[in-house]
């Protein structure tokens, strides 16, 4: 289980410091989520901490 960010990203940075597993981080024209590391949160938290903070809603599941 994972998330991804979609092309819609405006790399505004809200999410980079919510991520515990520091999973997201910049790529080629927006920020990018590493599968291996993101674990939607579970075990620390009841849901994603990235995903109410991003400002265009651009962090969907991964699919």
């Amino acid at each position: 289980m994972a998330l991804q960010i979609t092309a819609d990203c405006i790399n505004c940075d809200m999410c980079v410091a919510e991520c515990p597993n520091n999973a997201i981080a910049p790529g080629p024209g927006q920020y990018v989520i590493d599968a291996g590391k993101c674990t939607e949160c579970v075990g620390r938290y009841d849901a994603p901490r990235c995903v109410p903070v991003c400002a265009v809603s651009c962090i969907i599941p991964l699919s």
